[in-house]
Order: structure tokens, then sequence, then C-alpha cells
């Protein structure tokens, strides 16, 4: 038995997260003669944020800016770092708890001027 789409219902569902994480959900619907329990889970992930870094210093001289990374989800993160340019070293991973805010070490350490 299938049920055509002007079978089907809407339920229209108003969600207002405040915080980036993963919630779960279940919807009971009830009616005289059914039964269903409909889990959903729904993840939010924070907007797009870009940064820009200056770093000045002698050819040769390493600085290190701490960039902190904010969990206020309800999960532990476990974030890889990809980091792209010449002269740029940190951690290749990074753990940030759960209502924690880590720090990343970025350094910077110039063969050059530039």
């Amino acid at each position: 038995f299938v049920l055509d789409r002007s079978d089907a219902v809407e339920l229209p569902i108003k969600f207002t997260p405040r915080f980036a994480g993963c919630y779960h959900c279940q919807i009971l619907l009830k009616s005289s003669c059914d039964v269903r329990v409909y889990e959903i889970e729904c993840v939010v992930n924070t907007d797009h944020a870009e940064a820009e870094l200056e770093f000045l210093t002698p050819a040769y001289q390493a600085v290190v800016q701490d960039i902190p990374i904010s969990n206020m989800s309800s999960q532990e993160w476990k974030l890889e770092a990809i980091l792209e340019g010449q002269g740029f070293y940190g951690p290749p991973l990074i753990n940030v708890g759960l209502g924690e805010t880590a720090l990343y070490p970025l350094m910077f350490k110039p063969t050059a001027e530039c």
C-alpha cells in the first residue's frame, strides 16, 4: 500500500538551537488506530568564520599565536589541523572537551625575509 502525495500530512517543526552541537528528539504521533515514534537528529554548525592574523618577526625567529577554540556543544571535539603555507607549524590534532576552550598554538617561523 503506497501513499500518494495527496495523502501526505505536513508536520512543521521549528528548531531554535542556542549553540552548535548534535540535538536528538523524539516525536510521538498517536491516533485511535496507530502509534508512531519518529527520532530526529539535528546537527548544528556555526557559521563559517574567517579570521586574519598578521605575524611580524625577524627572519629565522619564531612567533606563536594561541588561537582559542571554544566547544559549546554536547560532545568532545577531536579536530584535525591542516596548515598551508611556508613557515607555519602547529599540532596536527587537538582535542577540545565539551564546554571547554582549548588554545591552538600556531607558529610562524620564517626562513627568509618575506
